[in-house]
């Protein structure tokens, strides 16, 4: 990151503020390498899909995420053209990556019925 995009205090604070949470911190390490929509997260998660919406909208409000509809769902990735993208993968490339879970929830059909 050159200096001309520097994030200021603030910016870094609300960022890692929301990584603090480990669910959210687990979303954002999937959504580096697999786009996924919300009734995958309740299912690799084994949460409500409202607490599951709850924070996948503070991470889009954040603009760490974007959302992409596909027929009738709705998948989610990383916001790539954001200026603290570089910032964010610094911090999801120091963690295991979370491929399993993904593997995990195509192996019980789960990850199908959204595609």
């Amino acid at each position: 990151m050159d200096d001309h995009q520097l994030l200021d205090i603030a910016r870094a604070s609300q960022i890692l503020k929301l990584l603090g949470d480990p669910t959210r911190l687990m979303m954002l390490k999937l959504l580096q390498s697999h786009d996924c929509c919300v009734c995958e997260f309740v299912a690799i998660f084994k949460m409500s899909q409202p607490a599951i919406s709850q924070h996948v909208r503070k991470l889009k409000d954040a603009e760490l995420v974007q959302e992409e509809r596909r027929g009738q769902w709705v998948f989610y990735s990383l916001r790539k053209d954001r200026p603290d993208y570089s910032f964010v993968t610094t911090v999801l490339d120091q963690l295991p990556d979370q491929d399993g879970l993904v593997t995990e929830l195509e192996a019980q059909g789960l990850r199908i019925s959204c595609t």
